[in-house]
């Protein structure tokens, strides 16, 4: 996901995926800690995305 994708969404929309991916990154941790997570790259990603939201959310408003 890049930036630019974020870029022409709305808020409500920007605010739907935050809430989706918080709730990615809370299951990807889980995962880590139980020794089930094959790929721990995965987590990086998911944080990278909140950020890239995050950053969208604040330009929109």
């Amino acid at each position: 996901m890049k930036y630019s994708d974020l870029a022409d969404k709305t808020a409500a929309e920007l605010q739907g995926m935050l809430k989706e991916k918080k709730t990615e990154l809370f299951t990807l941790k889980i995962k880590q800690k139980m020794m089930q997570l094959t790929n721990t790259a995965e987590i990086k990603a998911a944080k990278k995305a909140i950020a890239r939201i995050n950053t969208a959310l604040s330009a929109a408003k």
